[in-house]
Formats: structure tokens, sequence, C-alpha cells
């Protein structure tokens, strides 16, 4: 077991305690301003957000947009009617095949003959 001392602070001079306070001053300080700084660059890193050329990107989803005209096109008109329905216009397969009048099983036959030209025409793409 461990013996307790007894510890009696001796009177020590004002210039002591004055130079004390102001050393824990200082630290706290620097403590205060490193840590700030810390938050600062965190929210610098969270907030940054890389900047993109507008331009560039609107210029190549235009070109990709008229790919994929150009590849709808030359598909047979059903199955770019029944395409443009369900993907562009956002009708299910069973939605598109009463819209064209034709058999459920018919419309999934062609969606499917026309993605398959639609991903050959675009390289893969689809």
């Amino acid at each position: 077991m461990a013996v307790r001392r007894e510890v009696r602070p001796r009177p020590g001079s004002a210039l002591s305690w004055v130079l004390t306070l102001a050393h824990r001053r200082a630290v706290d300080r620097v403590r205060s301003v490193r840590a700030a700084g810390e938050r600062e660059r965190r929210e610098a890193r969270r907030a940054h957000h890389p900047a993109f050329d507008q331009v560039a990107e609107e210029v190549e989803a235009g070109l990709e947009r008229e790919r994929v005209r150009r590849c709808l096109d030359r598909l047979t008109a059903l199955q770019r009617q029944s395409l443009t329905l369900a993907y562009y216009d956002g009708y299910t397969y069973r939605e598109v095949a009463e819209r064209l009048s034709l058999p459920l099983g018919t419309v999934k036959t062609r969606m499917r003959d026309g993605l398959g030209r639609l991903r050959d025409c675009l390289g893969g793409a689809v």
C-alpha cells in the first residue's frame, strides 16, 4: 500500500505566481490558435469542390444526346417508339403495350432487340 504524503505548499513569490499564470495563458492561446487553424483546414477540405469546365460538360452532354438520337434513328419505328415511351416518357412495358395496342410479349421482344441494336451502335455503352 502506498504511503500518502501530505503536501504543504510553501508560500511562493508573487512574481512566480504571475509568471505561472502568464505561461498557462500563453499555452492556452497557442492551443486555441492551433485548434482554430485545424478547424479551418477541415472546413476548407470539406467545402472544396473541384472545379470543372461547365462548357466542356455541356458540349459533351450535347454530343452524347446527338449520338443517341442517331442510333435511335437506325431502329425500326416500333423499336424506337417502344423505347421512347419506356425510357423517355417513363411508361412500363405493360403501359407501352396498351398504348401501342400490341401484346406485351411483342413489346418486350421489340424493346430487347432495340436495346441490343442501340448497344451495338453506341459501342457497348448501353
